[in-house]
């Protein structure tokens, strides 16, 4: 979007008002840097800071103010961007976490209004009674109490008017600030505001689409529903859109009033049970909460945790939740070079950078942090980020979200027993999901995952093969062939097919349950592993055979 853009726009009112709150807290060099000072109007200002240069150390709390007095959408940005201190470092970062997104409630008229055009039917049709009075109110919903008229008490979260709208007007003077800020300001480009812009449009916009999270909570539900130690609330999708979610009230307590309390809890069970769902989330689910403070953690009866609101959440593929047990096992036994292999070869760091001092760095912090337990853990995740933040190291957003939620998990974990060490929770389940790399049987997860693959392939080859052939014949293709050991390759490559042979047929033995079983498997499948085992290591030797001579 260029400024021309912002005449007779709507946008222009908020472009005036946003420089404005920029002039406020003595950012209005920043208007003259990037040449909006001439082009809108606006009150002279005389600016206590001239320059980039002059920023002091009350930059991160005149920053936190413009976010604040700017609203909703910049409220959001400030508690994305406290995530990301290897963007923004730590000192931002901090007091970006500060930043409250409590509002005055929208009147319960215009609230009611939204329920029935949303759910299609009067409050009075959907419930047995509706509270006026809201639970609490948030810059983008608020939330009623309400009874179903089955009976069920429920939380009623309402999306306010003009939310989405605000938003997506927002996000756009926000990418056009930022391409000129990187444009005018050399020094604003190591932090790639556009791209912070970009990774933010894309989380904000989940978290305003209601049902989003309601699959979320289904999702999670689905994940723990063997696990009686976590408690899912039940979301009712007959009464939940996109600007609507109705879900079970949940009673308890929340965990800082545990805290506080010494009746009826066993805080190191909660605490144990806390951080090892959350790891269970990262490694073996690859679903977690990206978002566990206090306010959204419950404990209920028998020690039980539920966690809720669930709009935010991280994502990780099992390749990277793979990576990241290696990572992390590597981190807390103290092998730098393991480390620095391991990041390179998830493509984190690249041979660019000063890997010998990197690596004394890394060497001095592992030290550093030798031996971690609870209320170190954390710490040392922390200073990870900013060694890596310090060699212009852009870690993964997942890998963030999880130093944060770790973050988090630890202070309330420290708080709820300060002897109960993670490191502990988080070992078994990264040398599980490492032996499931490892493990033969993985053999019958790739031939599964790529089995319409290869069945596409096999239907398109002779297709591709005759008309290969009849180019060779037109005289389109001239081929030079040089007869030497074409037996010896033509033995190799007929052993080649039939290995290949056996193990689709074995892996394909394995997914069933009939015929004798061993070990829960079945046994002609064993038999054809083995014997293709036996078949490629003969085939191996053979080459190096053939290679020695």
């Amino acid at each position: 979007m260029t400024l021309g853009e912002f005449k007779g726009n709507s946008n222009l009112k908020r472009l005036n008002e946003i420089i404005r709150v920029l002039t406020k807290y003595e950012f209005g060099y920043i208007t003259e840097k990037i040449k909006l000072k001439d082009k809108i109007p606006f009150k002279h200002h005389s600016y206590e800071y001239e320059s980039i240069e002059e920023l002091d150390a009350t930059l991160p709390l005149r920053l936190r103010q413009v976010l604040q007095e700017l609203g909703t959408t910049y409220i959001k940005l400030g508690q994305t961007l406290s995530t990301r201190p290897d963007l923004v470092g730590d000192d931002i970062a901090d007091e970006f976490s500060k930043l409250q997104d409590d509002n005055p409630p929208v009147d319960y008229e215009i609230m009611q209004a939204i329920v029935e055009e949303e759910l299609g039917s009067s409050i009075d049709e959907l419930f047995s009674s509706f509270e006026k009075e809201p639970l609490g109110s948030a810059s983008i919903g608020q939330v009623h109490k309400a009874v179903l008229k089955t009976g069920e008490e429920v939380a009623v979260k309402i999306q306010k008017p003009g939310v989405k709208d605000l938003i997506k007007n927002d996000i756009n003077i926000m990418r056009f600030l930022a391409a000129r800020i990187n444009d005018y300001v050399p020094q604003s480009r190591n932090y790639n505001l556009p791209g912070i812009v970009n990774e933010f449009e894309r989380s904000i916009f989940k978290e305003v689409d209601y049902g989003q999270e309601a699959m979320n909570i289904k999702r999670f539900d689905y994940n723990f529903k063997d696990d009686e130690t976590i408690y899912v609330p039940k979301v009712y999708m007959e009464y939940s859109t996109s600007k609507v979610i109705t879900m079970e009230l949940i009673g308890g307590k929340k965990v800082s009033d545990v805290i506080n309390s010494d009746e009826g809890f066993d805080k190191e069970l909660i605490a144990k049970r806390g951080v090892e769902s959350y790891f269970k989330q990262v490694l073996i689910h690859g679903f977690f909460h990206a978002d566990p403070h206090p306010a959204n953690i419950y404990v209920l009866e028998n020690n039980i945790i539920c966690f809720l609101d669930y709009g935010m959440m991280g994502i990780l593929d099992q390749e990277f939740r793979e990576n990241l047990a290696e990572l992390i096992i590597y981190f807390v036994e103290n092998s730098v070079k393991g480390m620095i292999n391991q990041l390179i070869y998830m493509g984190i760091i690249s041979e660019n950078i000063d890997i010998k001092s990197f690596k004394y760095e890394l060497t001095d912090l592992m030290y550093k942090y030798y031996g971690i337990g609870l209320n170190e853990m954390h710490g040392g995740m922390d200073d990870l980020i900013s060694l890596m933040r310090k060699y212009h190291i852009q870690l993964p957003s997942e890998f963030v979200l999880l130093a944060r939620g770790i973050g988090m998990l630890e202070d309330v974990g420290e708080k709820l027993d300060p002897n109960f060490n993670p490191v502990d929770a988080f070992k078994p389940m990264a040398r599980k999901v490492i032996r499931k790399k490892v493990s033969p049987l993985k053999v019958v997860d790739f031939v599964k995952d790529n089995l319409f693959e290869v069945e596409h392939l096999m239907k398109t080859l002779p297709r591709n093969l005759s008309r290969t052939l009849y180019k060779i014949e037109e005289g389109k293709i001239t081929l030079e062939v040089e007869h030497k050991g074409m037996e010896r390759i033509s033995n190799k490559i007929s052993a080649s097919l039939i290995l290949a042979a056996l193990l689709v047929g074995s892996s394909l033995i394995m997914q069933t349950d009939k015929g004798i079983l061993i070990l829960g498997f079945p046994f002609l499948g064993i038999i054809g592993f083995i014997v293709s085992m036996v078949l490629g290591l003969a085939l191996v030797l053979s080459i190096l055979k053939y290679r020695e001579l």
